[in-house]
């Protein structure tokens, strides 16, 4: 792996929740560029970390697989700090002009992204120059609709964001709004299963070997999903509770409250999916599930982070 990724000029700076790996091609003889750039909370942790690879060099472009806030979320703070292009998907160039928080999913998620400004696009099957290196932008709905990986063929390597996983793949956000995108994640699949990957960069946790094992494990968890999207949508409602909290670490109850009224996705993902039980006693019984398996702390009227 570490031979593969020294020929491709690339260094995988692989990061911890909130943010997603960023992937930086650092060959001295070729423009910088990041793909992908973390979340907002940890923006000066990633200019330290691009800075501390490039020793003054400067960040020429940043090219983002999709624009959910732990992969946008550092553009403003590199753009800020060395005044890069940025490329986004192009099913999204208008919504980033027009900064529509909606649309973007920030404000569904009840996440936070500063504002930055594009420079380009990446569209699907279109070629994106990386270091000294050609990759191709494969489109990769299901996840998030316009999102793309981008696949080196003569490296044989994977950059697949959220589409794969070693042990499966992002949320399938457009379930939760009542849009049919399971089979956008099984097309997804499918289309990278007739890529040859000796290895995968992903979006988040280390980067892997078995190609095909990990098709395999995110194949069936697919199919449980399908055959149970309640499971999926829960699922999705508590991985956004514990998101938060991984942010802000802890707050009281009342706040906490305030904010799962205050985010879309948790009033849509219980409209859809919560019946019968009201509200309040869906969204606490989902913490208290979230308390039961270790991932939160609830503390009198506090609840924290674990």
């Amino acid at each position: 792996m570490i031979a593969e990724f020294e020929r491709a000029g690339l260094i995988v700076l692989e990061r911890g929740w909130l943010s997603s790996n960023n992937v930086l091609f650092a060959a001295p003889t070729h423009a910088p560029a990041l793909v992908d750039s973390g979340y907002w909370s940890h923006g000066a942790q990633t200019v330290a970390l691009v800075e501390s690879v490039l020793k003054g060099r400067r960040l020429e472009r940043i090219v983002n697989t999709h624009l959910h806030s732990d992969h946008c979320g550092g553009n403003a703070a590199l753009q800020r700090a060395y005044a890069c292009a940025i490329d986004v998907p192009a099913g999204e160039a208008t919504n980033v002009d027009d900064w529509d928080e909606t649309a973007l999913t920030f404000r569904a998620t009840g996440q936070h992204c500063p504002r930055f400004t594009r420079s380009g696009t990446v569209g699907a099957d279109e070629e994106v120059m990386l270091g000294a290196w050609r990759w191709k932008a494969i489109a990769s709905p299901g996840h998030d609709p316009g999102s793309v990986v981008l696949y080196q063929p003569e490296l044989e390597l994977l950059i697949s964001a959220d589409a794969l996983w070693e042990n499966g793949f992002g949320l399938v956000f457009p379930e939760l709004e009542g849009i049919a995108a399971f089979d956008d994640v099984r097309a997804t699949l499918d289309r990278l299963a007739a890529l040859k990957v000796p290895w995968v960069i992903p979006g988040h946790g280390r980067p892997f070997g078995d190609f095909e094992a990990a098709l395999g494990r995110a194949r069936h968890r697919l199919d449980g999903l399908v055959a149970d999207p309640l499971r999926h949508a829960r699922h999705a409602a508590k991985v956004l509770m514990k998101f938060h909290l991984m942010e802000v670490q802890g707050q009281g109850l009342d706040a906490f409250e305030r904010w799962v009224a205050a985010t879309p996705y948790m009033a849509l993902v219980h409209r859809r999916f919560g019946a019968p039980e009201g509200f309040a006693d869906w969204w606490q019984a989902l913490l208290a599930e979230l308390v039961a398996s270790g991932a939160l702390h609830v503390d009198g009227n506090r609840v924290e982070n674990a």
